[in-house]
């Protein structure tokens, strides 16, 4: 009986350090350099995220079984990408977060199983799938399995549209499919300077167009946000990237079939605010800010606007009325004079969409 008990407490002790292991990703000295680049690990950016205690990790001692071009020499436990579930603001979701430090977060098989794993389980629970996304695109070394990997992600993102929100915050330099999925999704965030999404990076489109280009010229945040409408909000650094998280989510519901969150404030129902009566100019040639009226309008004057600088000829986003969320569309008369143009339609049927 002693020689059992013996066993078994060395199998424990072995898991413990085993779980222990897992903690430190790709080992200190990458997560210092992680910090250097003013960046958090993915484990930093869920304990930022969710509930205090309330995340529950997912396979977190799992990793590749490939041998070739020495991956068998670089086995590390959880494979570069952090699944579980946890709550935010007591509300459940689905989450992962891909960990830079561990083969620059490539995507390869088991890297992807886990994510769909979570994503199946976010659609047959009916909650929000949350990605932070901080990797270099496909594993090279594990070939087609790791873009076999990333088809089964995608096959669920388009399985997950309309049914539960898909939020992507975009964290580092991600490139090729690391941003085909988030881009596909209902809400995209960046975050200045780290963070860049492009198909390719500078150096092929130097080799391919001997155009030379940096990575913020070519994806960065300001290009994204501004140019292409693909990111959603921009973020300072990774804190304010969680919290734009948390407040889309504060006004979206778990799911197609339930309502959004009602918020009770102390903004009472029959309030009269006599600036309405003035916003507009008397001269219908003078141009005038909705967002003034959108503000007037809201709920403690409260507005979480979406493609802030995209297209700023038409307004989207939430508020909230009666604690109630609301979607709002409103041409800009400050910009532009408010004409609809490609730019504008396609930003104002994407919120559309959504709601």
């Amino acid at each position: 009986m002693d020689e059992n008990k013996k066993i078994i407490e060395e199998k424990i002790e072995k898991l413990y350090q085993l779980k222990k292991q897992a903690l430190l990703g790709g080992g200190e000295k990458r997560i210092e350099a992680q910090h250097k680049k003013h960046k958090l690990t993915a484990r930093e950016r869920l304990e930022l995220l969710v509930d205090d205690g309330s995340f529950n990790e997912i396979d977190a001692l799992a990793h590749h079984h490939s041998t070739s071009f020495g991956l068998d020499k670089e086995v590390y436990l959880g494979d570069g990408v952090v699944v579980g579930y946890g709550n935010i603001n007591n509300r459940k979701v689905m989450i992962y977060s891909q960990d830079f430090t561990v083969l620059g977060g490539s995507l390869a098989e088991q890297h992807g199983r886990k994510i769909c794993k979570i994503m199946d389980m976010a659609m047959k629970i009916g909650v929000p799938v949350i990605g932070l996304n901080d990797s270099g695109g496909a594993r090279v070394q594990e070939g087609v399995l790791s873009l076999g990997a990333y088809a089964d992600i995608f096959l669920r993102n388009t399985l997950a549209s309309g049914v539960v929100p898909q939020i992507s915050v975009i964290m580092g330099p991600c490139a090729g499919g690391a941003v085909y999925s988030p881009a596909i999704t209902d809400f995209v965030i960046m975050v200045k300077h780290t963070s860049y999404m492009f198909v390719t990076g500078p150096k092929v489109v130097k080799t391919v167009t001997h155009e030379e280009l940096t990575s913020e010229e070519l994806g960065g945040a300001e290009v994204h946000s501004t140019k292409s409408g693909v990111a959603h909000f921009t973020a300072e650094n990774d804190i304010e990237a969680m919290e734009i998280v948390k407040k889309i989510l504060s006004y979206i519901p778990q799911n197609n079939a339930e309502e959004p969150p009602f918020i009770p404030n102390d903004d009472p129902l029959d309030r009269v605010d006599e600036h309405l009566n003035y916003i507009i100019p008397a001269n219908p040639n003078q141009p005038y800010d909705i967002k003034d009226i959108i503000h007037t309008l809201a709920d403690n004057g409260e507005f979480l606007e979406v493609h802030k600088d995209f297209a700023e000829n038409i307004v989207v986003g939430f508020i909230r009325l009666g604690g109630r969320s609301i979607g709002v569309v409103a041409n800009q008369p400050a910009v532009l004079a408010g004409v609809l143009d490609i730019n504008a339609s396609k930003k104002s049927s994407s919120i559309c969409a959504f709601l």
